[in-house]
Order: C-alpha cells, then sequence, then structure tokens
C-alpha cells in the first residue's frame, strides 16, 4: 500500500511510546547487567587462554550453535512467533496458550534433530566455518570436539528463546531479559575451576550447557504462573502452525543477518597467513566488547517495540507506523552516534584495560583493536537494522528482509576478499560495517514503497545535533586520554580501570550536556530509560 500524500512531519520524541521507552530501559538494565558479567567473563578467558589455539577452537565453535540459534531460536522467536502470537492472542485470548504449546512440541522437536544432526557433521561444519584450521591437526581436531559438546546449546537456548517470545507477547521482558546473566555466570564459573582440570576448555564448553539449562528453567515457572500448561507432547499441529512455519524460513534469514556476517568473518579469518595470527579470537573479543552498545540499546529497543509494532501494523494507518518507526530511529541513533565516537577514541584502552595479562599480549591488543574500530564504523547501522527489520516483521512482510540479507552478506564476502589483504583483521570488520549500511539503505527503501515516501526531516535534524554533540564528547573524550594517560598506563590494573570508568563516565556527562545545548529532544527519554526497574 503507497499513501498518495504524507502528513506533515512530527517531532518523533512526542509519539514514543512510554511503555516501549521503559521496557527497553529494563531490557538495556538487564543487558548491561549481562555485559559486565560477559566482561569479567572475558577477561578471565583472555587471562587462561589469551589468542592461542584454545581460544581460537572455542570461538569457532561456540560462534557456530550461536549462529544456528539466532536462525531458529532467538532470531525465529523474536522475529516470526512474536507477531504470530501477538495477532493470535488479540483475536483468539482463550486459544492462546494451546498455541503455545504446540509452537513449543513443535520446536522442541526440530531442535532436537538440528543439535543430533550437528553433532554428526561436525567435522564437516568446522571444514567449512573454518578451512584454515585445516593447515593444524591439532586445533582442527580440538574444535571439532567442542563443537560437538556445544551443539547440544542449540536445544537449550531455542527453547528458551522461545518462551522469551511467549514472555513478550504478553509485555513481559524483564525475566527473559536477565537469561543470559545466567549464563555468564556458569562460564565465569567454568573458567575459574577450568585451571584445574587436564583440558580447561572443555570445562569452559560445560558451563555454556548448565549456563543454558538455567536460562530456561528460570523461565518456566513464569510461563506456568501466566497460564502455560504442558500440551500433549505429540499435537504439532495447531492454526497458528502453517502462518508461523511460512514466516520461519525468511524471518530467521532476515534477524541474523549481522550473525551469519560474523560467520563469513570466522572463516575469513581463520587464514592467518594473509590476516595475522590470532584473528579469529580477536574478532571474538572485539565482537564481544563491539556488542555492549549494540545489545544495551539497538537489542533492547528492538526487542521491546517488536510487539507494540505488531499491534500497530494491524490496528493502525501506514502513516502512524511510519512515523513510530521515525522515532525508533531517532532514539536509537542518538545513542549510536556518541557509542561509535567513543569506541573510536577509547578502543585501544579498552581493549588493553580490560584484557592484556596473561596470556594476552600487546600483539593480542593491537589486532583486538584494529578489528574493533572498523566494527564501531558501522555500529548506528547495526542499530538501525534491528528496527527496520523489525518494522518488516511486524507488517508479516517476510521477502523484503530475506532479499536485503542475502544482499549485505554479498556485499560483505566481497569486501572481505578485497580488504583481508591489504588490512588484516580490520578489512573483515569493515566490510561487515560497510554490509550493515547497505542493508539499511535497501531496507529503507523498500519500507518507502510500502508506507509511502519518509517523513525524517524531524530524523535527520535530530542526527545532525546528535552529530554535533558527539563531536564535542569525542574532543573532550580525546584530551581526556591524553591527560590522563599515566593513570591509563598505571601497573595497578585497579587504578587504570578506574581511570578508563572516570574517562568514559566523564564523556557521557559532556555528551548529555552538549545534547541539551544543541536541543537534542530525545535526552529527555532517557529518563525513562534510566528509571526502568528489573
Amino acid at each position: 500500500m503507497t499513501l498518495t500524500t504524507t502528513p506533515p512531519p512530527r517531532a518523533p520524541q512526542e509519539t514514543a511510546p512510554s511503555d516501549t521507552v521503559r521496557s527497553a530501559g529494563a531490557i538495556g538494565l538487564a543487558t548491561l547487567i549481562s555485559r559486565i558479567l560477559g566482561f569479567l567473563r572475558d577477561v578471565l578467558m583472555a587471562r587462561l587462554f589469551g589468542t592461542s589455539a584454545p581460544a581460537q577452537a572455542f570461538a569457532v565453535a561456540f560462534r557456530l550453535p550461536n549462529t544456528l540459534r539466532d536462525l531458529v531460536g532467538e532470531g525465529a522467536a523474536n522475529a516470526a512467533f512474536v507477531p504470530v502470537l501477538t495477532e493470535h492472542h488479540q483475536r483468539h485470548p482463550e486459544d492462546f496458550w494451546i498455541a503455545a504449546g504446540v509452537l513449543f512440541n513443535l520446536m522442541a522437536v526440530t531442535l532436537a534433530a538440528l543439535a543430533a544432526i550437528g553433532w554428526w557433521a561436525a567435522p564437516g561444519v568446522v571444514r567449512v566455518t573454518a578451512p584454515g584450521f585445516l593447515a593444524d591437526p591439532g586445533k582442527f581436531s580440538l574444535t571439532v570436539a567442542l563443537t560437538r559438546w556445544l551443539f547440544p546449546y542449540v536445544w537449550l537456548i531455542g527453547l528458551t528463546a522461545l518462551a522469551g517470545g511467549v514472555l513478550n507477547t504478553l509485555r513481559h521482558f524483564t525475566v527473559p531479559a536477565y537469561g543470559p546473566c545466567l549464563l555468564n555466570v556458569a562460564m565465569i564459573a567454568g573458567t575459574l575451576i577450568a585451571p584445574a582440570f587436564p583440558e580447561p576448555v572443555f570445562v569452559l564448553a560445560v558451563g555454556v550447557l548448565v549456563g543454558g539449562a538455567l536460562q530456561l528453567g528460570a523461565q518456566l515457572p513464569l510461563l506456568w504462573h501466566r497460564g502455560w500448561r504442558p500440551g500433549r507432547p505429540r499435537r504439532l499441529t495447531h492454526p497458528v502452525v502453517p502462518q508461523a512455519l511460512r514466516l520461519l524460513g525468511p524471518r530467521a534469514v532476515g534477524s541474523c543477518v549481522y550473525q551469519l556476517n560474523v560467520l563469513v568473518d570466522t572463516v575469513c579469518a581463520s587464514w592467518e597467513m594473509i590476516v595475522g595470527a590470532g584473528a579469529v579470537a580477536a574478532l571474538y573479543y572485539a565482537t564481544r566488547l563491539f556488542q555492549f552498545p549494540l545489545a544495551i540499546v539497538g537489542t533492547a529497543l528492538a526487542q521491546a517495540s517488536l510487539p507494540w509494532l505488531s499491534s500497530q501494523a494491524l490496528e493502525t494507518s501506514p502513516a502512524r507506523l511510519q512515523v513510530s518507526v521515525v522515532t525508533l530511529l531517532t532514539l536509537t541513533l542518538t545513542l549510536a552516534i556518541p557509542a561509535t565516537v567513543g569506541l573510536l577514541v577509547l578502543g585501544e584502552p579498552i581493549v588493553r584495560i580490560l584484557f592484556e595479562r596473561g596470556e594476552f599480549s600487546a600483539y593480542s591488543t593491537a589486532i583486538t583493536t584494529q578489528a574493533l574500530v572498523w566494527y564501531a564504523v558501522g555500529l548506528a547501522a547495526y542499530m538501525a537494522a534491528k528496527i527496520l527489520t523489525n518494522t518488516c516483521y511486524a507488517l508479516q512482510d517476510t521477502r523484503t528482509p530475506v532479499r536485503t540479507a542475502a544482499a549485505a552478506l554479498g556485499v560483505n564476502l566481497a569486501l572481505n576478499l578485497a580488504l583481508m589483504r591489504p588490512m588484516g583483521v580490520g578489512g573483515l570488520a569493515l566490510a561487515t560495517s560497510i554490509a550493515s549500511g547497505c542493508n539499511v539503505w535497501w531496507l529503507w527503501r523498500a519500507l518507502a514503497r510500502r508506507l509511502g515516501p519518509w517523513a525524517a526531516a524531524p530524523l535527520w535534524d535530530a542526527t545532525r545535533r546528535v552529530l554535533w554533540a558527539s563531536a564535542a564528547m569525542g574532543g573532550v573524550c580525546g584530551l581526556g586520554r591524553w591527560w590522563g594517560q599515566p593513570w591509563l598506563s598505571s601497573p595497578s590494573s585497579g587504578v587504570r580501570l578506574a581511570a578508563l570508568a572516570a574517562l568514559i563516565g566523564g564523556s557521557v556527562i559532556v555528551f548529555v550536556l552538549a545534547g541539551r545545548c544543541v536541543g537534542i529532544q530525545a535526552l529527555r527519554h532517557l529518563d525513562r530509560w534510566t528509571s526502568a526497574k528489573p
């Protein structure tokens, strides 16, 4: 449907639903706690393994089920099942839990089969995803073994994601959001006890499985309280199933373009003779740092807004939905752009202070920083892509995300091959950033054809103001890094960490003050965001 007229641009801040912003704040708070625990986990991992062969083997083995989790687990649950369940809950509330139970049965069978296939096909999977490891038989064998240990995680986290999708449909975000904290706690425990065992990296794999079981177990009592009861395990049919299955494949592909791009990066990074030794592990650590602002802002806002966008797609006009999308993009860019500037200016001290100890050497810091900086270039695009992709999902548009995701993957692969030799690991990260930017552009144009010409003047005006405030923040941040170098390079790790925290905190304050001076209206929503309760 294309509109022939477009309403006058409205300030997007006025259309932001308070409950969505507060829900995003609650998710962001949970994600912040999870990421802090994740950093502690990564610091312990870096000290124990550095960028050595076990670290690279674990990075590849853990990334494979994570990618499949996004394909058939979290991506499917949030991208395909939430809009379907939202519609069913509004129209047939008495039948909601029966439909949800059938989807649980279907997912349990599918994920069990996928985990079994992955265990059996692990050698072939590693050959395809990390072909460079074939030159080192020991590293290849270790990666295959770890992949087999970790594939059952697909079943656990897939059902966890579906349970979270059901709860999100009912506007309950808190318990699902805190699930990753349990995974990180289990992995931290595994890392702490790992040195007492002959093969420490396998203890870390056990921690992953324990964490997956804890995440699923934490959500079952809440589902029971909200009305879910285990149904007949053999029942796999329901009127919602054909609709969900029709959307499952394309929506999963469209929702995990980032994960697939990371997988392509892993394949290319395994060719260490071209991109440098330790490139796979460097990408892993850089991705973990880069995902901090991405998850706290982009993923949190996208997850909280999907049920709301799905309801709007059913109940309101395309013009109203378009204004809502502009609102979400404005909020996203208001936080994404300063985060990008912060990572560009402080990338090296962040990596060095958090990770450089034990087996994580100065060389490891250099290649990880290189990847982090080029990943940061695409941060705003990654976040915007999540909002635009979810808008397509809310409209039950299955074709657009598939087309743009496939095209973006092609761009990423071509640029990887072109940039990996001259730029090393940084070229792989830059290729991913450029591909994500292309994905955003294609999604933007496709939605304009569906909803009508974009009334985006408020978005561009807000972006201009955010750029000015971010530039001021970046200048102060750079001066602070130069002035605080003695503390950032102190022999005491506590002093270094305190200095880095003070510099980051001061940069945030500068951005907020500068933003108020230049009139960034979206900063008013920070009160709702930060006042969210767990």
